[in-house]
């Protein structure tokens, strides 16, 4: 079986998913081309060098709708001979379009593809798409379904973190993607967003809020309490599932929960013969890749038995992986990793994370395995693991190793 290597991976700024966020303008497909465009330029290749382009959204609806990543290849610089594949996997979609290239290298179905994703979150909102697992009642009764934000407090409330756990796990992700950012570490990954004029729109994350502290968070209300107790009282339906649970404790809120952006990110990956063909080096190898299913209540549980599916597959261990990137969704999903495996937090999410800068759905996972390989490139370190949890109860991950 061939290896699959990632060549280049590039990500814009985040914007904030607001009416008032920079990106806020722009459309997916024109994110999407800044991408594509960009993978293209910094390799020096023709534009039909590439078997396709799989490219991850979450809400495909409206201007995100039909095949984007077809759209997105028509609008950008590659030739009109390049297809195009969407793919959802909620939050895990541009982490699932790397895996799935990488997995068809592997299996000989072409030399090179360049994946990733896009969520324009001012633009398209969250939930817009009218997601069947949440308005259905045949399966959303069924299946004990709660809101996101409530799954969090429940993985709170079962495993035992507090609110001053969330926040003090939140000033951290703060502090240090405003260090990575004054110190460049973001610099070679990032591809600033232009105007028709060349103009730059932005070329920084513009959601951070670097100031914050614990004081400042303790202020905040919990933002799933009411939704919880009140209306319409998800809280009782989460104890039906788990009444060994005498209450949830409500301690997520915006400051302590991933923020919503507008962003996009792509990878590009290709066989040895391809990179030996354009006198290319790789910078990583994927080494494995692997998806799970989980409890849809809890939902947001996938990080720890798809790494333990990841492991046991490549026949590693924890003590293999030298830095870890995981998705910070919300402060206890990061929390359960680092506790169930013992993780040191100076090993994991170095440069901060989504609660920091944002998660913009369809391309946090792209983003995180592009910031994984900078940072073992930086260290000079080996293996790294990034992995997500996904709505609807689902995990991915992915392992690299640095060439």
């Amino acid at each position: 079986m061939a290896d699959a290597f990632i060549y280049d991976a590039v990500r814009t700024p985040r914007g904030k998913g607001r009416k008032d966020g920079s990106l806020h303008e722009v459309t997916a497909v024109r994110m999407g081309a800044t991408i594509l465009n960009a993978l293209k330029e910094r390799s020096d290749l023709a534009g039909d060098e590439f078997e396709d382009v799989i490219w991850g959204n979450a809400t495909q609806v409206m201007e995100q709708g039909g095949c984007l990543a077809r759209t997105t290849v028509m609008a950008s610089d590659l030739a009109e001979n390049v297809p195009g594949l969407s793919i959802n996997r909620f939050c895990a979609s541009g982490m699932e379009a790397v895996n799935l290239a990488a997995n068809q290298i592997k299996g000989g179905s072409g030399d090179a593809y360049i994946a990733g994703g896009v969520e324009m979150m001012s633009r398209v909102a969250m939930g817009s798409d009218g997601a069947a697992v949440a308005v259905d009642p045949t399966v959303a009764m069924d299946h004990y379904f709660v809101p996101q934000g409530i799954a969090a407090d429940i993985i709170a409330s079962e495993y035992g973190f507090s609110r001053d756990d969330a926040d003090a796990f939140a000033v951290e992700s703060q502090r240090r993607a405003a260090e990575a950012w004054a110190a460049g570490r973001f610099d070679k990954s990032i591809v600033p967003v232009r105007d028709v004029n060349g103009l730059t729109i932005l070329d920084r994350d513009e959601y951070m809020r670097p100031g914050t502290d614990m004081q400042a968070l303790g202020a905040l209300k919990a933002s799933f309490k009411d939704q919880g107790e009140v209306m319409p009282g998800f809280d009782k339906i989460a104890m039906m599932k788990y009444p060994h649970l005498e209450r949830i404790n409500h301690i997520h809120h915006a400051g302590n929960s991933s923020g919503i952006v507008d962003g996009a990110a792509g990878v590009l990956v290709g066989s040895k013969a391809f990179g030996e063909r354009h006198g290319l080096k790789p910078r990583a190898v994927i080494r494995a890749t692997a998806k799970i299913g989980t409890d849809p209540t809890i939902m947001l549980t996938g990080p720890v038995p798809v790494t333990e599916k990841i492991l046991a597959a490549s026949g590693m261990s924890i003590s293999d992986i030298d830095l870890f990137e995981v998705n910070e969704a919300f402060s206890a999903v990061v929390l359960r990793f680092m506790q169930r495996f013992n993780v040191d937090h100076d090993k994991l999410n170095v440069n901060g994370g989504a609660i920091a800068m944002g998660h913009p759905l369809g391309a946090s996972g792209a983003i995180i395995i592009g910031t994984l390989l900078d940072e073992l490139e930086r260290t000079g370190k080996s293996t790294g693991l990034a992995t997500l949890c996904v709505a609807s109860g689902m995990g991915a991950a992915t392992i690299i190793e640095r060439v």
